[in-house]
């Protein structure tokens, strides 16, 4: 690993296997003159041939030290460094039309897709990799045991395709899951609009908090039985069973009915 030891406790498992860095970075096609965003590029397996292609990109890493090693290999006209926490970051800073790539730890997923869906309206796209089961989680269906919480937010606002496998032995050290490449593109003009974006995140909460609770149950600080009649939602079922639609329009009534 070229020297580096890696840190636990910034969940690092570094691409190895070329054939797969080819693959990813196929996958996202870079053209010079577009914005690319890495985060965490770690020892650069994607940063070089991404670099290559587009010329040059912006890069977020929250290890100094990889940092460093990064800066001594691009220039500036090739890199530009950001040395900070990828779930603090402040994406807008970078302007608009963002395609942001990234082999993201598997602890801090759910949180940074969810940071990165508040920049949407400056996302063209997003290709990251992360454990296999969090790319089943975001891609599920209604009425699957995959369907949750982390696919309603999600499914909201990007459209969400899963591209292919990359097995654990890809990767160095060797993780205990195998991963999937999975691509996100902001839904635009076909995205429902929700009225109250934090009322609809307690709602969605709500709803898989306990997933056999009926929606009677598991909503029942939030709304009655009378409310979900309202929008349209049988109190007997369970979340797992809503459309991410019919969790929208359920939210946005109890919004206007609050107002």
């Amino acid at each position: 690993m070229q020297g580096h030891q890696p840190r636990k406790r910034f969940g690092q498992n570094f691409l190895a296997d070329a054939h797969y860095v080819r693959r990813i970075v196929d996958a996202i096609a870079p053209h010079p003159g577009e914005r690319l965003v890495e985060i965490g590029p770690g020892l650069a397996a994607l940063t070089r041939p991404l670099i290559e292609r587009a010329g040059r990109l912006d890069a977020v890493e929250i290890d100094r030290d990889l940092a460093g090693r990064l800066a001594s290999e691009f220039g500036t006209d090739q890199l530009t460094l950001h040395v900070a926490d990828a779930l603090e970051f402040d994406f807008a800073a970078l302007g608009a039309g963002l395609r942001v790539i990234g082999n993201l730890p598997y602890y801090i997923s759910s949180p940074l897709l969810f940071h990165l869906a508040q920049y949407d309206a400056l996302i063209t796209d997003v290709h990251v990799m992360l454990q296999k089961e969090v790319v089943e989680r975001m891609t599920a269906l209604p009425g699957t045991p995959e369907y949750g919480r982390l696919t309603v937010m999600l499914q909201a606002v990007f459209r969400i395709t899963r591209l292919f496998t990359v097995p654990a032995g890809a990767f160095r050290p060797v993780p205990k899951v195998d991963s999937s490449v999975v691509r996100l593109v902001p839904l635009r003009e076909a995205k429902a609009t929700i009225s109250d974006v934090a009322l609809f995140g307690r709602v969605v909460a709500a709803a898989f908090g306990q997933r056999r609770k009926t929606m009677r149950n598991a909503l029942s600080t939030i709304c009655d039985e009378a409310g979900l009649e309202r929008a349209g939602i049988d109190p007997g079922v369970r979340g797992e069973t809503l459309s991410v639609a019919e969790f929208v329009r359920l939210a946005n009534d109890l919004a206007e009915r609050a107002a």
